[in-house]
């Protein structure tokens, strides 16, 4: 078996192509190799600021033979009074055979000619010779550079090229108009620790020989060693650090040969906030802070950087590096000093100056409008005054820090320092915990306001954006949602879900979207229905891939064209979570299936009547005058005693009391179809036909309470 060794060596690459080159790598070599009909044993991928590599291993030395049935054209156009005709030549001869080769046999269309066509295998070096610059041109990124005149794209211009088939190297190119690399043997290593190149003998020496060169090409490893040196250097501190999953990604990817280098900085930069510090060290600076406990997240005067460099010159690494965050601390308390000068609410006439969206105004505009949702989100769940004065007044500050010196600096603490200028200007603490929280959740593993004020604020500004944004038409499409209102809906859908708010959010887009309409000379009509349809789609998915509901169940409480569902879902959020919730859990635990029979036979059979799905009450629609059997009877009085238990579920949320009924009405509808006294439900007398659908039609109505069963799969 052969080992192929590919290295593609470059200046340094940015730390995020380097993770998505590494993905796509392993995803598409994969697939290349299969494409092409090579099995390999194992196929690594390895990655360094300085290149990316690929090992593969226990390839064949060739492709394997390849047989295979070609049809041809028809048998009577091929051959005529048994000569071959120029059909049957051309065919021939594209095949490369003999005109004996050729075949006839039936087929469903009748007689067509067949040549059964064999293929060698072609070598495994003259494939990879094909097939690997496809592996280096194909790669995807952001803000990929012109390598030379050619058409060819890349990060970051390429320097060498290793291509080894076992202990030779396989002739490559890499060639973009004048520039052209060349593959050898010959990588370069670690700048400073060994600036000498080395020789790969064998494909399968080269994460050794790279070692030899204080390159370690494996990012996992590079990353281990990281976390343990972080960690080790900080409890000879005597404190605690975060091993922050992005920080550690970023650094894997920005090293060959990682060491973590101890610094300090001086105590009085510990007055600064806690957030500034660490962003300035995380964010800027790529630096671990270090915290006196995993609970008490005060910070120690001390950081840790991972070095590429010479670990014998740690010390004077540790000291330019201190330097350097000395000066971003400085700036930091600057800004903090600077902006605690003036009271929180002085900022906002300066949010006139900066433009939120073109053609919706300024961000001061954008405040205005989330205050007017705000108030009708608090009119709407009937909040006391001083719950509508707080929430009144964060929504009026909730922006009042984009204008800052530190948050126009560090754009990341936007929220974080509102809070913390509101505190020092006197605010209610619930009004500054709402302006941070209101952003909440910032990413998908974020955590959720909860401070009602917060949540509330948080969904009037989602809310206005998402609703200004597709007033002007710009609604996302595919992989393009420029302003994230997939991620705006989400959120407001999970902190409704979060905070258990019971708001009408089919109402609040009828008003806002109203309002909008009337700002902006917009049709409301069209963009409530857009609203709609965007906002079911959000909760279709929520329930689905995050809450893990069956795509059945979900389609039996959203209802498939099925205005009802679809009103009662935009109108009661919570309500559309529970029921789908409860219908997975008696899924799992064989409730669902116990009724699942009866009740979707009944509404198969209730679409052929004329009751509407309102109805519960038998007594003004059923006659049992026209009943002839008792089975019909025991329906009727079923679901007379089913009526008020139906409601009580309906009014409590407590569609346990409901199934519960169901089930218990289960075996009374079963011999109603099938028992001793069953019934012809379609029964030649109009009447009678009517009143035994209609039997089925409460009971279907009874079950719409939960979901739509005609939309549940029974066997999933």
């Amino acid at each position: 078996m052969t080992a192929f060794l590919l290295e593609v060596g470059t200046e340094e690459l940015p730390a995020s192509f380097l993770s998505g080159a590494l993905a796509q790598w392993r995803s598409r070599i994969p697939q290349t190799l299969e494409t092409n009909s090579l099995k390999a044993e194992t196929v690594e991928v390895f990655g360094t600021p300085r290149r990316l590599a690929v090992l593969i291993t226990g390839l064949p030395s060739q492709q394997p033979d390849k047989e295979e049935e070609i049809k041809g054209p028809p048998a009577q156009a091929a051959f005529k009074d048994g000569q071959p005709t120029k059909a049957a030549e051309g065919f021939a001869k594209k095949q490369g055979v003999e005109i004996e080769a050729l075949k006839i046999r039936p087929t469903e269309k009748g007689d067509f000619v067949f040549v059964n066509k064999k293929t060698p295998g072609r070598p495994v070096a003259e494939i990879l010779t094909e097939i690997a610059p496809q592996w280096v041109w194909g790669l995807e990124g952001k803000r990929l550079m012109r390598w030379g005149s050619g058409d060819g794209r890349f990060s970051r211009p390429v320097r060498w090229l290793v291509a080894l088939l076992d202990g030779d190297v396989l002739p490559l190119e890499l060639s973009n108009g004048e520039k052209t690399v060349k593959s050898d043997r010959i990588s370069q290593v670690h700048r400073v620790l060994h600036p000498e190149p080395v020789n790969i003998s064998h494909a399968t020496e080269y994460v050794k020989t790279l070692r030899s060169g204080y390159v370690i090409v494996k990012p996992e490893e590079r990353e281990k060693i990281i976390t343990e040196q972080v960690k080790t250097a900080v409890d000879l501190l005597g404190g605690f650090t975060e091993i922050y999953p992005d920080l550690l990604a970023e650094t894997t990817n920005l090293v060959e040969y990682p060491t973590a280098v101890v610094g300090k900085f001086a105590e009085e930069f510990l007055k600064l906030p806690t957030e500034v510090s660490t962003t300035v060290m995380v964010t800027h600076q790529r630096y671990f802070p270090v915290f006196k406990t995993s609970e008490n997240q005060d910070l120690l005067p001390f950081f840790v950087t991972v070095s590429n460099g010479n670990p014998q010159k740690s010390d004077i690494i540790a000291v330019g590096n201190e330097r350097v965050i000395k000066a971003r601390l400085d700036d930091g308390r600057f800004f903090y000093n600077a902006d605690l000068a003036q009271p929180l609410e002085k900022f906002l006439p300066q949010l006139e100056t900066v433009t939120f969206q073109e053609d919706l105004g300024s961000v001061k505009a954008k405040v205005d409008r989330v205050v007017n949702i705000a108030n009708l989100i608090s009119q709407q769940l009937q909040l006391g005054k001083n719950e509508s004065d707080n929430i009144q007044r964060a929504a009026l500050l909730c922006k009042a820090d984009l204008v800052s010196e530190m948050v126009y600096e560090f754009p990341e603490l936007q929220g974080i320092m509102g809070e913390k200028y509101a505190i020092a200007s006197g605010e209610d603490t619930e009004v500054a915990r709402a302006i941070f929280e209101h952003y909440l959740p910032r990413n998908a593993d974020d955590i959720f306001p909860q401070t009602l004020t917060g949540q509330i604020v948080g969904l009037a500004d989602r809310l206005d954006t998402l609703i200004s944004i597709f007033g002007l038409g710009l609604i996302p499409s595919g992989s393009s949602d420029p302003f994230a209102l997939r991620r705006a809906a989400n959120s407001i859908i999970n902190v409704t879900w979060s905070g258990n708010l019971p708001i009408n959010l089919d109402k609040l887009l009828a008003q806002i979207a109203a309002n909008f309409a009337t700002t902006f000379n917009k049709d409301a009509k069209s963009l409530i229905a857009t609203l709609q349809e965007f906002f079911l789609q959000r909760i279709r998915t929520l329930l689905q891939e995050e809450r893990k509901i069956d795509y059945d169940l979900v389609n039996a409480v959203l209802g498939e064209n099925d205005p009802e569902y679809t009103e009662r879902a935009l109108q009661d959020l919570l309500d559309v979570r529970d029921r789908a919730i409860y219908l997975q859990e008696i899924r799992q635990n064989g409730t669902l299936e116990k009724i699942y029979e009866t009740v979707n036979r009944s509404t198969r059979l209730a679409a052929q009547g004329d009751l509407d799905f309102q109805q519960l009450e038998p007594n003004t629609l059923i006659q049992p005058e026209l009943f002839q059997k008792k089975s019909e009877s025991a329906f009727y009085n079923s679901l007379v005693e089913l009526v008020p238990q139906t409601q009580t579920a309906q009014q409590s949320r407590n569609y346990k009391l409901l199934i519960t009924a169901l089930a218990k009405i289960a075996p009374t509808v079963s011999t109603f179809f099938d028992g001793e006294d069953s019934v012809l439900v379609m029964d030649p007398n109009p009447d009678i036909k009517r009143n035994r659908l209609n039997l089925l039609g409460l009971l279907r109505n009874h079950a719409r309470i939960l979901a739509d069963f005609g939309a549940i799969v029974k066997n999933l």
